[in-house]
C-alpha cells in the first residue's frame, strides 16, 4: 500500500480556495473594505481593470493547466483582483498602482535570449518556449522584503527545464537573468539613476531546485502585464524582489551576477534574499507579514515555509550571507 507523506507546508487540496470565489464580485467588495488605505479606491479600480487584463495573451489557448498537487497551501489564496493590482515593477513607477501604466508593454511578439557558458547559444520566440514546456499550475506563497504576502496560483514550468534545454556547461555556476529595456513604453527605465535593465540571478544549484518556477500565467490565465508578462519568475522561498519580471535573456555564467536591488543598496538587498522571520531589514523587522487585501499579520516562516526544500542549499554558508 502506498502512503504518501505530506511535506510541513501542505494542506489537503480540499482546503484550497475554490476558483468561484475568486470572481465573486462580493468576494471583492469584501476584500477592498479589509484592505488598508494603500488598497483603496485608485486600487480597487486598477484591480477590476487588471482583472480584464488576465483574460488574453500569449498562447492563451494553453490555459488553464493542470494543478500540481504536490504544491498546496497553508492559507487561502489571495483574491485575484488584488493579487493583480497590488505590484511592484519600477519599470512602470514606484506606487503599487501600475496596472494602467503597464498596459503600453508590447508582449507579441517576446523573444527570449539564452547565452553564455552554453552549448549552443539560441533566441526563442515566447509562444515557441512555451509550447517546448509542460505546464502546470502551482500555489505558492509570495513574500515581499516589504513585510507583505500573497498566496498565488501561478502556471508555468520549472526553472531547471529551461536549464536543461540550454545545456550549460560545467564551468557555469550561475544563471543571470534580465528583463526588458524600453525606456519608450517604461518611464521609470528613463530614470538614469537607477540600474536598469532589471537583473537577478541565481546559483546553478537554486536554478535546478525544483520550487524554482518560470511563471507563463495566473489564476488559470496567461500572466497579464502588471504581474510580469510574458514570463517571470517564482522563487518562494526567496523576497519577492528575486523573482524578476519580463524577462528577455538568461545568461550562464562563472561570475556571481549583481542584482538591480543589491547594485542600489547591497547593505539592505543580497544576492540571497532567503526568508527569516529572525533576521530583520535594516529598516524594519521580518517577523511578520501582512496579508495583502486583508487586515491580517502572520508570523513569517523560515524560507518561507519551504526550509524542507531548500535549506540544505545552503549548508555549511557564512549565516551572514544565506539571509542577505
Amino acid at each position: 500500500m502506498l502512503i504518501r507523506r505530506r511535506r510541513g507546508w501542505e494542506i489537503p487540496e480540499s482546503a484550497a480556495t475554490p476558483e468561484s470565489l475568486f470572481f465573486s464580485r462580493r468576494a471583492v467588495i469584501a476584500a477592498a473594505a479589509a484592505a488598508p488605505a494603500v488598497l483603496a479606491a485608485g486600487s480597487i479600480g486598477a484591480g477590476m481593470r487588471a482583472r480584464a487584463a488576465t483574460a488574453e495573451g500569449p498562447a492563451a489557448d494553453l490555459y488553464p493547466a493542470a494543478r500540481n498537487p504536490a504544491f498546496t497551501l497553508d492559507r487561502p489564496l489571495t483574491d485575484e483582483a488584488v493579487a493583480t493590482s497590488y505590484n511592484n515593477f519600477y519599470e512602470f513607477g514606484t506606487s503599487k498602482d501600475i496596472v494602467k501604466a503597464a498596459q503600453k508593454l508590447p508582449i507579441q511578439p517576446w523573444q527570449v535570449k539564452i547565452d553564455g557558458m552554453v552549448e549552443k547559444e539560441m533566441t526563442l520566440d515566447f509562444d515557441e518556449l512555451v509550447r517546448k514546456m509542460p505546464l502546470e499550475e502551482r500555489l505558492y506563497r509570495h513574500r515581499c522584503v516589504e513585510a507583505w504576502s500573497m498566496a498565488v496560483p501561478w502556471t508555468g514550468f520549472p526553472l531547471a527545464k529551461l536549464v536543461a534545454m540550454a545545456k550549460p556547461l560545467g564551468s557555469a555556476k550561475f544563471l543571470k537573468m534580465q528583463t526588458f529595456q524600453n525606456a519608450a513604453v517604461a518611464p521609470g527605465q528613463k530614470q538614469f539613476w537607477y540600474p536598469w535593465p532589471y537583473t537577478e540571478g541565481l546559483r546553478m544549484d537554486e536554478a535546478n531546485n525544483d520550487l524554482a518556477f518560470l511563471v507563463t500565467g495566473i489564476y488559470g490565465k496567461p500572466v497579464p502585464k502588471q504581474n510580469g508578462a510574458p514570463l517571470r519568475l517564482a522563487l518562494p522561498w526567496k523576497y519577492g524582489f528575486k523573482s524578476i519580471k519580463s524577462i528577455v535573456r538568461f545568461t550562464f555564467t562563472d561570475e556571481q551576477p549583481v542584482g538591480y536591488w543589491e547594485a542600489l543598496q547591497s547593505s539592505e538587498y543580497g544576492f540571497y534574499a532567503n526568508v527569516n522571520p529572525e533576521v530583520s531589514h535594516p529598516r524594519w523587522s521580518q517577523a511578520k507579514e501582512r496579508l495583502i487585501g486583508t487586515d491580517e499579520m502572520v508570523p513569517t516562516q523560515l524560507y518561507n515555509g519551504y526550509a524542507e526544500q531548500v535549506a540544505g542549499l545552503y549548508t555549511g554558508m557564512d549565516p551572514k550571507k544565506i539571509y542577505y
